[in-house]
């Protein structure tokens, strides 16, 4: 039968089969995020687009090329967000959080979309974890954040993952490297790519992030923005150095990194791993609330790829654990033994464990075969003679062994007992396979 239609270029299924290693990514982030102070926010998967011109920059390769964007039958013009921090700062203003204080901390898992050609570990339709903190000039709270997405490696088990960190400074001192930039790319106007000639006189700093490999190279020998620094943004920038150092965490100075995104100020930094390239990416935007409307606050954050994220643990053989398998698998053989299935299924599910029965109407053989292929812990058939003894033959699929339980209210008691044997002599195997 041929299917009406597929999924979009540039979309994938998350199927059951892998959809628990997500979850527990996820949990891990937040979990991670919690430890840190952070709540969830949850924003709309579509925003005016007003907002990311005004927050991204209507110079950025997002904006002029990839967004989705459309006019609503209202006439309003709407994009599917391409990144996750505007959309968090504008509910943020929107909702007045900042009234209950800074710092405001607050976390997200969304999905984002972006026009672009599909490639090792980006999607069309990609998803995003972040951080982002509202309030806190400090460079205590630039090295926090960078520790809490490190955090996420160490909790995943990732290696060969590096730390990149650069200040693209600010407002102050910004201007002359500009000027400089200008200058410099200037005098290669031919050689730049169409869209960084555009660049060069509204924002030559986007040249520096071109993917054009002419653009890349020229790039290369063209003004470092760390000797462009103000005296304030010096001794931020060596502030969250000592931080960084009392932390532990190794990273290494790039000048070349300044994100693709306007609204970052100061602090930039970049996780890279050694085979997909860059895993998270964020820095300071002190200048993003004003932009949108609000007061000066200064704000960081960052963000972090799941896609890229999940290829990174498959390429480094690191194991996600598997998801919870069935508890318990009940036959019911005849209509009152059916009920009776039913009824203990649900009984042992409200002790949040997980139950099945048959619900498609296999025959007895094919039952068991179903309860083998689903890892069921311990299974049990319920027939006619079963329900005239008030009780049946729970049976260990893990070994065999059989134990006559009651059918009757004390069931319970008798299944969760051996469910815990059976729990504690699964843990005994364990810690004994990791000692040898």
């Amino acid at each position: 039968m041929k299917l009406i239609t597929n999924r979009v270029y540039g979309a994938e299924d998350i199927l059951p089969a892998d959809s628990y290693k997500w979850q527990f990514i996820e949990d891990i982030m937040r979990k991670q995020a919690q430890s840190y102070g952070f709540k969830e926010i949850r924003t709309p998967v579509f925003e005016h687009t007003e907002l990311f011109d005004r927050s991204v920059g209507d110079t950025t390769d997002i904006v002029q090329k990839e967004m989705y964007t459309f006019t609503t039958k209202g006439g309003d013009t709407i994009s599917l967000k391409p990144e996750g921090t505007a959309g968090a700062a504008r509910a943020m203003l929107e909702h007045g959080i900042y009234n209950d204080g800074y710092p405001i901390k607050a976390y997200y898992l969304t999905a984002c979309y972006r026009y672009e050609k599909k490639n090792y570990g980006r999607q069309r339709e990609f998803h995003q974890f972040g951080m982002e903190v509202y309030g806190a000039a400090s460079a205590f709270a630039d090295a926090e954040v960078i520790c809490a997405a490190n955090s996420i490696f160490d909790r995943l088990g990732v290696q060969n993952i590096h730390l990149e960190l650069n200040s693209i400074g600010c407002p102050s001192c910004r201007p002359k490297y500009t000027a400089a930039l200008k200058e410099y790319f200037g005098m290669h106007r031919v050689e730049l790519c169409d869209t960084c000639r555009s660049r060069l006189e509204r924002n030559p700093m986007r040249i520096l992030d071109c993917k054009s490999p002419i653009c890349s190279q020229i790039a290369q020998n063209a003004p470092k923005v760390l000797d462009f620094l103000c005296e304030d943004c010096n001794t931020h920038f060596e502030e969250v150095k000592s931080c960084l150092d009392a932390a532990k965490l190794r990273y290494r100075v790039n000048p070349a990194i300044v994100r693709g995104l306007d609204y970052y100020t100061r602090t930039v930094f970049e996780f890279v791993a050694n085979d997909i390239g860059t895993i998270c990416g964020g820095g300071r935007y002190d200048g993003l609330i004003e932009e949108l409307g609000g007061q000066h606050t200064p704000s960081l954050g960052f963000g972090m790829g799941m896609e890229r994220l999940l290829l990174l643990l498959k390429e480094q053989k690191i194991d996600i654990p598997e998801p919870p398998v069935c508890d318990l698998y009940v036959l019911g053989i005849g209509e009152k033994a059916k009920l009776k299935a039913f009824n203990i299924i649900e009984g042992v599910r409200s002790a949040s464990l997980i139950a099945e029965g048959d619900i498609v109407g296999r025959s007895v053989k094919a039952q068991m075969k179903y309860a083998d292929k689903i890892k069921a812990r311990f299974s049990m058939v319920i027939g006619d003679s079963e329900l005239e003894q008030n009780c049946a033959k729970l049976r260990n699929m893990n070994g065999g062994k059989e134990t006559v339980v009651p059918l009757d209210e004390g069931f319970f008691n008798a299944f969760f007992s051996a469910y815990v044997e059976e729990s504690n002599s699964s843990l005994l195997e364990q810690l004994n396979s990791m000692k040898s």
